[in-house]
């Protein structure tokens, strides 16, 4: 225990003096005030991966309909929670679209500080999507892209909310949740094979993430060209770290997408190659292996 507290506060020390003093705001609310159980999480969804793929190697793959439909369920309604108050909170705030700083909106901003900390624990909550990708033997699913994407935006939300809960952070969440109400509906319903012909619209959800980010680049610059005192460090971090997810993004569109027309690619695929719910088996935005044509 002495190391692991030793270990703490050399982390929490750095990230002071990196950052500069946290936000008095959220002192004291959960998993915020130190770093440890967020690095730790952390690194239990990494090792899960790699054990779980060995123990379910020789193991035939769950089901999880029952769980996945909840789970699909849930994290729908999460979101639409999350889209709503934003919008509210921000709207009762008078934010700035183009620059909000981090102190003038008085108690609205506290309020969309406790909504981004349910952004914040969702993305701990997404770890489950992973989860199930190992417990279906889903392993192709479970690319650099998939596991950059769940782990870094964990660890870097403990950032933002520890030094920028509010202001301009509210933007990004606000679109990722609309993302989410759609993706996670999509994967639900995908349970259902009576559903599944009316699933047409996937890879326009790949389309609807990349406008996203390129609108949270967009808006995270505008408060560099015009600034209202919200740190220009964490702008230009944001703007950097959305521009991985574009281009890692990008690649998994072109490589799924662009190769051939879906139903010829359907046709012409090898024996022993599945394609299911008449797409290929590419990972994208957080699927959480529902999209199979028909439960195993």
């Amino acid at each position: 225990m002495e190391l692991l507290k030793a270990f703490d506060d050399e982390i929490n020390a750095f990230l002071v003096n990196m950052f500069g003093p946290r936000d008095s705001r959220v002192r004291g609310w959960f998993m915020l005030d130190s770093y440890l159980p967020t690095f730790s999480l952390t690194v239990m969804y990494l090792l899960s991966i790699w054990l779980g793929n060995k123990f379910m190697k020789n193991r035939p793959a769950l089901s999880l309909r029952s769980i996945l439909t909840l789970y699909n369920l849930g994290i729908t309604l999460l979101s639409m929670y999350m889209l709503v108050e934003l919008i509210l909170s921000s709207w009762e705030g008078g934010y700035n679209l183009q620059c909000q700083d981090l102190a003038s909106a008085g108690e609205a901003d506290v309020r969309v500080a406790k909504v981004l900390w349910w952004y914040y624990f969702s993305k701990l909550i997404e770890f489950l999507d992973t989860i199930f990708f190992v417990l279906r033997k889903k392993t192709s699913q479970i690319t650099f892209l998939h596991v950059y994407h769940h782990a870094s935006m964990f660890n870097i939300w403990w950032c933002v909310l520890n030094w920028i809960p509010c202001g301009q952070s509210f933007f990004g969440p606000t679109l990722n949740s609309f993302i989410h109400i759609l993706m996670y509906s999509y994967y639900g319903l995908s349970v259902f094979p009576s559903m599944h012909k009316y699933l047409w619209w996937k890879k326009y959800l790949t389309q609807a993430q990349l406008v996203q980010f390129v609108l949270t680049i967009t808006h995270t610059m505008s408060a560099v060209v015009k600034p209202c005192g919200f740190p220009f460090g964490c702008l230009i971090f944001q703007s950097s770290y959305m521009l991985t997810l574009v281009i890692l993004f990008l690649n998994f569109y072109f490589q799924t997408y662009r190769k051939k027309p879906m139903k010829k690619e359907t046709e012409e695929l090898p024996a022993g190659k599945e394609v299911k719910n008449g797409f290929s088996k590419a990972y994208f935005t957080a699927a959480n292996g529902v999209m199979n044509k028909k439960a195993q």
